[in-house]
């Protein structure tokens, strides 16, 4: 992972509907840049100089990032260099709406 991020984990703010319905806009979500990254995990990635959240998706020997909401394109990145963390809890205010994620 990249020393950019640092070793402990970090909570982000989600912007957007990017990933909705499952990360709304305004949740918290928390990444850990040490945890295991494998397909169909939720990523904190580097994709055009800018950081995205998506999910990974390992095809072969391609990697694409991959939003939830349609409404977006399924971006290809050039490999596992590009994720800085894995999300492994997110939801909103209240604690029914948080889970965990591994």
């Amino acid at each position: 992972m990249s020393e950019a991020c640092g070793n402990e984990p970090f909570a982000l703010q989600v912007l957007g509907d990017s990933m909705e319905p499952e990360f709304k806009d305004g949740h918290i979500i928390v990444i850990d840049p040490e945890a295991v990254v494998k397909n169909g995990a939720y990523v904190f990635a580097v994709h055009d100089k800018e950081y995205i959240f998506r999910q990974l998706q390992i095809e072969g020997e391609n990697y694409y990032l991959k939003p939830l909401n349609d409404k977006y394109p399924t971006l290809e990145i050039s490999g596992l260099d590009q994720v800085q963390g894995v999300i492994i809890q997110g939801g909103g205010v209240r604690r029914r709406d948080r889970k965990k994620y591994e």
